[in-house]
């Protein structure tokens, strides 16, 4: 069995929506009611109590059916039967009712009696569903609402079903059961009398209860037109009624009349049905039973005492008597007896004489028609009783029997009322429809309430009108010879409403214009005006003479004809109408007389008013008879010529308040004021600003709108209409009429007026400015439309349901609200130059908070949308501006009341089905917009108020509990969990998500929101990937606005996700778990645990409807979001040239669209409520007009017929194009708003949760390649490509870092050497793949600098992707090493994986050579044109390629487009401008740097060939014409460190000095081939002139102390000595000091030990890395420098000393040279090193090969010493530390292995060195000694300077023949064989 409220839904989703059903809707609709069959049939039948359900119930352990037992607690007993003592329930099914509340409330922590009203609510929201379903059934197949037949069908064969097993008889009885009082009804004196209805709030029951009676009222007459009545149901029926009627005669309620109402209809409809069936074929039901038309009529004609009653059954007789009448032929040919139908015509007689004698016409308009209960009933319902009144008075009047006594009726009255019966025409009550108007003393006639009646029928619905004979018959016969003016005035007012449609204004305009009737037409009305105005005129010109009376007959016709009049005049044929009254003057004559009754003039101003739309033309003239003739108010240009106020003269003043202020009626008044806004509303030069208007607004301000309250009122009605015409007025001005800059000054000016009681001149005043003065200070105007608004919705609402004159309340309502909005829009630009004397607005209210309560509440007022709509702007307004306005509410104790109003408006908006027009007049999305815009205000704010937030406490610690209050969010998440009515609650949706989204983001809110959502309870952050994730779009020809809301959901919804997954707090379970959940169902694979355990699988979740998708998901969700954003988004450009073809005047419409000035407010572009920027179709309509007759009309006057009628059509295409142009504007918004969704959730997954996953790489490749698919795809626009691009780039980062990251999950504990041979690495193909795609996306046709930038960043990451198959921080050797150790390895092959990598990087090739003609012609304009950022990375890019060139492809491509000597110019042109250095632009740097790095390249890729090929080119002159060197003051570090721009300098040494520093170096690996001898060699000579061109930066660079220089600067000095090394031997003098710098840096290093030799500033660091970086540099330096001593040792035949001692000028007179000593020194240190590193090498080998047998402590001690930055954390387990342990000592091993290899050669060069000395030092000891005698005296001795050095020398070489090649990890034999020999020489020595 379906639930009441599921059925409810479905029938909802299909009888209401605007779209035609699908067939699963259809089978869900048929399936619903059919399973509700039996509750339809027992409709609100409940089991009773029972003796033994309540014996269980006290029990305190009840089963409830599919359910385990549930125990009570003495409360819930105690619940559970006083709800069966109050409702009549079972005691069971109460306990059911407390269960489903529970469910629905959750009811732990409320009172006892709260949960008893919520659980009744609950029953009786249940009632009304099954109701309401009931009635929605009855509704499809009575009322037209375009369904499909075939539903229609089924649906009405279901109900006459259901009607005939008994539902009609079940309606009638519980519409008279559930008025009594007792529990099963209204409730006995002991039941609770309120509930809490399904928003919390609480009602009285008796009024749930009547309106279930009203509803099932409105069952029943709608049954009548499914099934016929039966006998039996008609007697019923009249009985229920009687008893109805007199229940409304005691307490006259608004719903007791509408039921009464129910019942009357139902018994007129069904005897005029019954009666029009009556044809051959299917005879009437009633008629067949003869019995039952004697005794039916026996009890209708019973009289009774109770008028109201027998008003009521007056109307049965009417409908019986017709009925009567329609089944006579019928009764006459079935009954053969004449006796039979001589009863009939008898009972029809004897009805008619008690209708007439007791004219049932009047009682039926009084008693029903114009009650307000009648007039405020459901739209439908009156339609449909009105409709049959039509049926049953066009039955009526077509009867000869009822012609013949409304013949004789109407003779009667033309001799019982005399035409010239006087009366004074000051006793005329405006309400010319009263009865006083036509009746005799003892009440009004038949024959003039017929007419009256048939004008109340066809004024609410004129359509049925058409095509109807009989009343036209009876119109040309009700017209004749009428002798009195009650019967004439009657006739005309049936006129008047017989003209509510176009085709009856012409009827009668057609018949009064010709001569049907003899005495009444168009000629006597204008005839009458003028006999009058002729004689007001004589009676003037005669002296002393008094104005003659117009007879009371005259002024009732001649109102009479004027509505006649106005009704024409307004509904008739546009075209026509304006030759139907060429003259009109006549109606202006009798205005300005005194003697005119003032209703005579109402209806005179009022005719008058339906002319202004006629024509233009018409307008102008009304406004110059209006000057002329009415009455004198200030009006028209000329403000002078109004008439002194302080004379006493006949004016409007004087009317109203000397004339119609004592009669208590204001007809003229409010027909003047109609009139003139009218007239005001259609002004379009609104140029002087209303200043022509002044003299009306003082008299409307002053004399009208300012004593109203003071003012006595006949008629209510009056009142509100007075009110609202100055409402109306008020409106106008402020919304005509905007605030200009010079209004500011002007007022401050005049304010000084305001101190004394002078006024600013008249003339001055403008009407917009005044007004805003009285707003801003409180004055009249406000205080008056404050009362109107005060009294408070509860009131309003009641006289609106209440009472005649309500409409005319709720549109002053209306009015005041909107005024107040528009004074707050304008208010602030005033305020600031207005005060002290003029506050906001805000001020002036916040005064007395009732106000603003008062104001607020309107949000409640549920009879007009408008008023919402204004109530709910205000309280944005407000709430922008009052920081303190929750607590304000709070105070006033309005703030509960108003969270469920605000939520019972957003709720009722939600189940509405069709669409609002007017996004802006949508109360829903005004309310979404106001809790998002208020999100970041400070707190508490009205979101938080409205979304039940604790603003008692700090919003942060709020613990949100929707489904225990009743607010906005508990309707917002049950809206968004449904998601019904797409079609018209899609910016709900959207909106309902972006809120979300706003409170997850939001500091204050995100906590309590985030811990909401990611409830269990909702499960919301995955709910609706399913449904609106990746359901399809709706097309785009059929819904584009859905279309367009619906990317917008998917954009929230997956920007919540990721602000989840971003911010969601992993340390709790269910963030976590949700965390977990959303990747799962985004990317297809199963999850881990932080920790590397396995968390959940999206194969593996419950088996819930929820996850019945994942589990037969083949594709990962994510590319199927991405590929629902892949569709080409048609054009949103503004040229117009195509638009439409041949189009004279698109240049003024691009003219318009382009001007600046028309983007502002009024221009022609508005911000929608998403923020896009759209044209305005009004304002760029009025545009085009305006531009169309300023550009055209001055040439060519007016324009002929032709050229305006194309001027029209070009508009009207324009304006297509500007609807489909924002339309599509807003698609590419919201395609690119979900495709930045979506690469938010992908690259925060990707970058934060990707631990998380399995199979990381291969869903990263998946996302990768999806995305360049789709940048490369046709249909991708610009800006999308661009995010792709992005996401791209991450994904590529991330599969980078992912090769070679912990694997995580593996089996056991162990780390064996296949975890550090990537096994995560791409396919070849795949790679291949992202390859080609990617230059597919490079050669998109559409592109720009900007997003190829992001390609070719791509590009760069690809290649570094490729570059390595294994770890780099890994080395081979290290690897070799430990395969060696390992068992299991024979799967592991190093060569294989080689050969791979070597396959990929000519396949790379491969793909690029094929499109390398395209591929470098981008990147070389790039490169040569692009911005400095684009030629950067363009560089960068060639770099690359050059990387993995072969056979020197692109080498040759570079060389053959010129492109080389193009950089070679930009080197040489480098900060030559403006004869300086001009390197302001860092940008311009990177540029040259990455110059610099593609010709090193090219340097090196190529070997010596391709330094050949720079320097054939010219390099060196490049660099040497260029001035990027020559900085100002050269390398001053230690200035440049105490300076605010030393990063700068510090950032031109990186990127300049050093790569050209580099490029020289590379260049010198051509000097090695060149033969020593060759002192002029070219490549030596200008390396060399290139040297002395930069001394100053060489000699700087060898001058740094190396103990402080960094890391830059050691790099600079190895390359300084580097360049000097390989050229300076060949230059024959030394006077640039360079010798002595080199041989300066060798005493300062070789004469350290091995510790010495790093850096203090490497030392004071604690990072190991950075020491043995340090040392690598040191050694370097070392070897370089020892390089260049052996050179010139060996070819230059420089001979060193042995010691500073045995130096010729120890003053260093001469090249202060190293000594053997120092070499000495040298080589100890560097012994020293060796020994280090190669035990260093051996013990972490070791380490490394027991990995697996350390303890953690172990572990953690490795990795400290290795590393300084913490990389592991405490959740971290052994396999994790183990592996990066192992990672971070083969990365120590590679350094130490690279030290290694440095220091050997480094010691061999030192070892030649000491050996070629020690050779030659036997032959040189003789002359030696000769000379040092000479200088020194006989004390030196060089032979023990020899000895004493190899006495130094010997322990050194020792040490060097003892090092283990198995540690050192090289082969020493010859090293070792060195090592001896200089060994030996040098003991030879010391003995």
């Amino acid at each position: 069995m379906v639930s009441p409220k599921h059925l409810l839904a479905t029938l909802e989703s299909v009888l209401l929506s605007s779209s035609p059903p699908t067939a699963a809707q259809r089978v869900e609709l048929l399936h619903a009611i059919r399973s509700s069959l039996h509750s339809f049939q027992s409709l609100l039948s409940y089991p009773p109590p029972k003796p033994s359900d309540r014996s269980q119930v006290q029990s305190k352990s009840v089963r409830l059916p599919d359910s385990s037992p549930i125990s009570l607690d003495d409360q819930d007993v105690q619940i559970a039967l006083k709800l069966s003592d109050d409702l009549h329930l079972n005691e069971v099914d109460c306990l059911r009712l407390l269960v489903s509340a529970n469910q629905e409330w959750g009811l732990m922590g409320r009172e006892p009696l709260e949960i008893l009203r919520l659980a009744a609510g609950l029953w009786y929201t249940e009632r009304r569903d099954l109701i309401t379903s009931l009635h929605l059934l009855l509704r499809a197949v009575v009322l037209d609402q375009g369904l499909e037949d075939d539903i229609l069908v089924d649906i009405q064969k279901y109900l006459e079903d259901l009607i005939n097993s008994g539902l009609r008889q079940r309606l009638i009885s519980l519409i008279k059961e559930l008025n009594r009082e007792e529990p099963s009804g209204l409730g006995g004196p002991q039941c609770e009398r309120y509930v809490l209805d399904s928003r919390g709030s609480l009602v009285e029951r008796q009024a749930v209860v009547s309106r279930e009676r009203l509803i099932l009222g409105h069952c029943l007459v709608l049954s009548i037109l499914v099934v016929r009545t039966s006998p039996k149901d008609v007697k019923d029926l009249f009985a229920v009624l009687k008893d109805s009627a007199s229940e409304v005669s005691e307490s006259m309620t608004t719903v007791k009349s509408q039921i009464t109402f129910s019942l009357l209809f139902a018994l007129v409809i069904a005897f005029v049905s019954d009666g029009l069936s009556t044809v051959p074929d299917k005879a009437s039901v009633l008629s067949s039973n003869t019995s039952f038309r004697h005794e039916f009529h026996e009890l209708v004609m019973a009289t009774g005492n109770d008028q109201i009653v027998e008003g009521f059954i007056g109307g049965i007789r009417l409908a019986w008597v017709v009925h009567l009448m329609l089944i006579q032929d019928g009764v006459t040919a079935r009954e053969t007896v004449s006796s039979g139908s001589s009863n009939e015509m008898g009972y029809v007689s004897q009805c008619l004489e008690v209708i007439f004698s007791s004219n049932v016409f009047q009682l039926f308009l009084d008693k029903v028609l114009r009650t307000a209960a009648y007039q405020t009933e459901d739209e439908d319902m009156i339609y449909m009783y009105n409709a049959y009144l039509h049926k049953l008075i066009s039955c009526f009047l077509s009867n000869p029997l009822a012609r013949d006594k409304i013949k004789e009726s109407k003779e009667r009255i033309m001799s019982v009322l005399s035409p010239y019966r006087v009366v004074g025409s000051h006793d005329f009550a405006q309400d010319i429809n009263s009865s006083s108007l036509h009746g005799t003393e003892t009440g009004p006639l038949p024959f003039n309430s017929i007419l009256d009646f048939v004008s109340e029928i066809y004024q609410k619905e004129p359509e049925l009108l058409s095509g109807n004979d009989v009343l036209w018959t009876f119109v040309n016969f009700a017209g004749e010879e009428h002798t009195n003016f009650q019967t004439l005035v009657a006739f005309l007012n049936m006129l008047s409403t017989l003209a509510s449609s176009q085709e009856g204004a012409s009827k009668v305009y057609e018949l009064l214009q010709g001569k049907a009737f003899r005495s009444i037409g168009w000629s006597t009305l204008f005839e009458c005006l003028t006999i009058y105005d002729e004689k007001f005129k004589q009676s003037l010109q005669t002296t002393g003479a008094m104005l003659p009376e117009i007879q009371e007959g005259d002024a009732k016709a001649l109102v009479a004809y004027l509505n006649v009049l106005k009704k024409v005049v307004e509904n008739g044929n546009p075209i026509e109408k304006k030759n139907w009254f060429p003259d009109i003057e006549p109606l202006f004559k009798l205005l300005s007389y005194e003697n005119v009754p003032p209703y005579l003039k109402g209806a005179l101003r009022n005719a008058i008013a339906t002319f202004i739309h006629v024509s233009p033309v018409l307008k102008d003239s009304i406004w110059t008879y209006l000057e002329q003739y009415d009455l004198p108010v200030v009006i028209g240009p000329d403000v002078q010529n109004s008439p002194s106020m302080g004379t006493q003269v006949y004016d409007m003043q004087f009317e109203l308040n000397e004339i119609e202020a004592r009669r208590e009626q204001y007809p003229s008044t409010i027909s003047f004021l109609n009139l003139i806004n009218a007239l005001i509303a259609e002004e379009r030069d609104l140029t002087d600003r209303g200043k022509r208007f002044i003299g009306i607004f003082r008299f409307i301000y002053d004399h009208v709108f300012g004593p109203f309250p003071q003012r006595a009122y006949t008629d209510p009605c009056e009142k509100w209409q007075l009110v609202g015409a100055c409402l109306q007025h008020f409106h106008m001005i402020l919304s005509m009429y905007d605030i200009k800059d010079e209004d500011y000054e002007g007022v401050v000016d005049q304010s000084r007026f305001s101190t004394t009681k002078e006024s600013s001149p008249l003339q001055t005043q403008l009407p917009v400015l005044e007004l805003m003065k009285d707003f801003m200070s409180g004055k009249t105007a406000f205080r008056n439309i404050m009362s109107i608004l005060l009294p408070g919705v509860n009131s309003i609402l009641a006289e609106r349901s209440s009472q005649i004159y309500g409409q005319h309340l709720e549109k002053a309502v209306q009015l005041s609200l909107e005024i107040i909005i528009l004074v707050l829009e304008k208010d602030l630009l005033l305020s600031d130059y207005w005060r002290p004397l003029y506050q906001p607005l805000d001020i002036i209210l916040s005064h007395d908070h009732n106000q603003i309560v008062a104001l607020l509440e309107y949000v409640r007022y549920d009879f007009q949308p408008k008023v919402q709509q204004s109530s709910i702007k205000i309280m944005s307004i407000l709430s922008s501006r009052m920081v303190g306005l929750v607590t304000l509410l709070l105070k006033s104790n309005a703030s509960n009341s108003l969270i469920e109003d605000y939520a019972a408006c957003l709720e009722l908006r939600s189940e509405e089905s069709q669409n609002v027009e007017n996004n802006n007049d949508d109360p829903g999305i005004l309310i979404m917009q106001l809790l998002i815009d208020n999100i970041s205000r400070p707190p508490p704010n009205v979101t938080h108020l409205l979304l039940k937030f604790d603003v008692d406490t700090p919003v942060e610690r709020t613990v949100l509990q929707p489904k225990f209050y009743y607010s906005c969010m508990k309707v917002i998440l049950d809206i968004l969990e449904k998601l019904l009515k797409p079609d018209v609650n899609a910016l709900l949706h959207e909106f309902g998500f972006q809120l979300l989204y706003e409170l997850c983001v939001d500091p204050l809110t995100c906590v309590p929101t985030m811990d909401l959502l990611s409830n269990k309870k909702y499960q919301f952050f995955i709910k609706h990937l399913d449904t609106i994730g990746i359901a399809p779009l709706p097309k785009r020809n059929s819904n584009q606005p859905l279309r367009i809301s619906s990317l917008h959901q998917r954009a929230w919804l997956l920007k919540l996700l990721a602000v989840e997954l971003h911010t969601g707090d992993i340390s709790s379970s269910k963030h976590r778990e949700a965390c977990q959940t959303i990747l799962s169902y985004l990317f297809g694979q199963g999850v881990t645990e932080i920790g590397g355990g396995r968390a959940m699988s999206p194969f593996s979740l419950q088996d819930t409807s929820e996850n019945a998708a994942i589990r037969t998901v083949s594709k990962s969700k994510v590319l199927e979001l991405l590929e629902i954003i892949q569709f080409r988004c048609p054009d949103s450009t503004t040229k117009l040239n195509n638009v439409v073809a041949g189009m004279k005047y698109d240049l003024l419409a691009e003219d318009i669209l382009g001007n600046p000035g028309n983007s502002v407010k009024g221009g022609v572009y508005y911000y929608s409520e998403r923020g896009d920027r759209l044209i305005d179709l009004a304002s760029f309509h009025d545009k085009l007009w305006q531009e169309y007759n300023s550009a055209y009309l001055q040439t060519s006057n007016l324009g002929s017929e032709v050229e305006l009628n194309d001027v029209r059509e070009t508009i009207q295409q324009l304006l297509r194009w500007g609807w489909k142009y924002n339309k599509n504007l807003e698609e590419q918004a919201a395609q690119l708003h979900m495709l930045t969704a979506w690469s938010q959730i992908v690259e925060v997954s990707a970058s934060r949760r990707l631990a998380m996953l399995e199979d990381r790489s291969e869903i990263l490749f998946q996302v990768l390649d999806a995305s360049l698919s789709a940048s490369a795809s046709p249909d991708c626009s610009l800006r999308m490509a661009f995010i792709l691009s992005q996401v791209a780039l991450t994904c590529m980062a991330k599969l980078r870092d992912e090769r070679f990251m912990f694997p995580g999950s593996l089996s056991s504990d162990n780390i064996t050497c296949l975890d550090l041979i990537v096994v995560k690495q791409l396919s070849n193909g795949a790679c291949l793949t992202m390859l080609f795609k990617l230059i597919m996306a490079v050669l998109r046709n559409e592109s720009s600098e900007a997003l190829r930038r992001r390609q070719y960043a791509l590009l760069l990451s690809y290649f570094q992707y490729c570059l390595n198959v294994v770890d780099p921080d890994v080395p081979t050797s290290v690897l070799q090493f430990l395969l060696l150790n390992e068992q299991d390895n024979e799967y592991i092959d190093l060569p294989k994986i080689d050969k791979e990598q070597a396959e990929l990087a000519r396949a790379n090739f491969s793909t690029l050579r094929k499109e390398a003609q395209s591929i470098l012609d981008l990147i070389i304009k790039d490169a040569t044109h692009g911005s400095e950022p684009g030629k950067t990375i363009a560089l960068y890019v060639l770099d690359a390629l050059i990387c993995i060139d072969h056979e020197r492809y692109f080498l040759s491509q570079l060389q053959s487009r010129g492109f080389l000597r193009s950089c070679f110019t930009a080197i040489s042109n480098v900060s030559n401008q403006d004869g300086g250095l001009s390197l302001d632009s860092l940008q311009r740097a990177c540029t040259f740097e990455a110059e610099l790095a593609l010709l090193l390249r090219i340097s090196h890729k190529y070997g010596k060939s391709g330094a050949q090929v720079l320097f054939s080119m010219g390099i060196l002159e490049h660099l040497a014409s260029g001035r990027a060197i020559n900085l100002q003051g050269g390398l001053r570090w230690i200035e440049t460190r105490l300076r605010r721009d030393m990063a700068v300098d510090v950032d031109r040494q990186r990127m300049i000095i050093t790569p050209i520093l580099r490029l020289v170096f590379s260049l010198t690996s051509l000097v090695d081939t060149s033969d020593f001898l060759e002192v002029k060699n070219k490549i030596v000579r200008e390396v060399i002139d290139f040297v002395k061109g930069h001394q100053s930066l060489f000699d700087q660079v060898l001058r740094l102390d190396i103990a402080e220089a960094d890391g830059l600067q050691m790099e600079q000095v190895n390359l300084v000595v580097g360049i000097l090394s390989k050229v300076w031997p060949y230059e024959e003098s030394d006077e640039y000091g360079f010798v002595q710098g080199l041989f300066g840096l060798m005493h300062a290093l070789f004469s350290r030990d091995s510790n010495s030799k790093i850096p203090s500033f490497a030392r004071s660091r604690v990072s190991p890395e950075s020491q043995r970086n340090s040392e690598l540099q040191i050694f370097n330096l070392c070897f370089s420098l020892t390089s260049y001593l052996y050179f010139l040792v060996t070819k230059k035949s420089l001979r060193l000393q042995s010691s500073d001692a045995s130096s010729s000028y120890p003053t260093s007179i001469e090249l202060q040279q190293p000594t053997l000593s120092l070499l000495n020194s040298l080589l100890a240190s560097v012994t020293t090193a060796l020994e280090r590193a190669a035990e260093e090498k051996s013990l972490l080998l070791n380490k490394i090969r027991d990995i697996n047998e350390l303890s953690r402590q172990e572990v953690d001690e490795i990795i400290n010493m290795c590393v300084q930055q913490d990389t592991v954390s405490s959740s971290d387990n052994i396999q994790k530390r183990r592996y990066i342990a192992m990672v971070e000592m083969c990365r120590v091993v590679a350094s130490r292995d690279q030290l290694i290899v440095l220091l050997l050669p480094l010691s061999e060069h030192v070892l030649n060195i000491l050996l070629i000395h020690l050779q030659e030092s036997s032959n040189a000891l003789d002359s030696t000694m000769t000379a040092k005698t000479i200088q020194y005296g006989a004390k030196y001795d060089p032979q023990q300077e020899i000895a004493l050095l190899c006495g130094k020398l010997v322990p050194t070489l020792e040490r060097l023949e003892l090092l283990s090649e198995e540690k050192v990890g090289h082969n020493l034999k010859v090293f070792r064989r060195l090592a001896t020999s200089a060994k030996e020489i040098a003991i030879q020595k010391l003995i």
